[in-house]
């Protein structure tokens, strides 16, 4: 990424999650990082720019009874990551998500945000 063009203030994410695809089942990666308004992560394979995304991430009971959230998210930048080859750093913008998963997600925010 050129520039800090960010307006959201991010932290590092400290819990080890996991993002599936909703529709395939498959996994797209674990967030490495985390705003209010989305998320980076760490990719096995690079992910398409500017694509929306039906994504899954599994939830544990420690800040909801909910055990997962479903939502859109686009990538809104992907590279190779610079010190480990073969993984993607994939920066994603939550396009859609209910108001009682945002409401956790921000949970998740604040409780695994460092």
């Amino acid at each position: 990424m050129v520039g800090e063009r960010r307006k959201l203030s991010r932290k590092n994410f400290s819990y080890y999650m996991r993002v599936m695809d909703e529709i395939s089942g498959k996994l797209v990666g674990h967030i490495s990082d985390i705003s209010s308004g989305g998320f980076k992560l760490d990719s096995k394979q690079p992910i398409p720019v500017n694509v929306n995304l039906r994504l899954r991430i599994d939830q544990t009971n420690e800040i909801s009874d909910k055990s997962f959230l479903v939502f859109s998210a686009m990538a809104t930048w992907c590279q190779a990551d610079p010190l480990d080859p073969g993984t993607y750093n994939v920066g994603f913008k939550i396009t859609e998500m209910s108001p009682a998963d945002f409401d956790i997600f921000l949970k998740m925010f604040n409780t695994y945000g460092m």
